[in-house]
């Protein structure tokens, strides 16, 4: 995985242990990699909009599309 940091919040398994964190497992890739491009470009707000920038940071394009396609793909898991 190329951002094991996600499943400190998000799960192991893209089903977050905490309700205050939202489930990535089975979302869709295109959704995802949008969140993500907002969170870097500092277009989301919130209470963890600065954590979520700095975690995000280092990632490119094929990173996004790949962590994308991961938590699409347990999609019926």
């Amino acid at each position: 995985m190329k951002s094991p940091s996600c499943g400190f919040c998000h799960g192991k398994n893209g089903i977050a242990p905490s309700p205050i964190y939202p489930n990535l497992q089975g979302q869709k890739s295109v959704y995802l990699i949008n969140s993500i491009r907002a969170y870097q470009q500092g277009l989301r707000e919130g209470p963890m909009a600065k954590m979520m920038q700095q975690q995000l940071s280092k990632l490119n394009d094929q990173d996004l599309a790949d962590i994308a396609a991961y938590y699409q793909s347990m999609k019926n898991q």
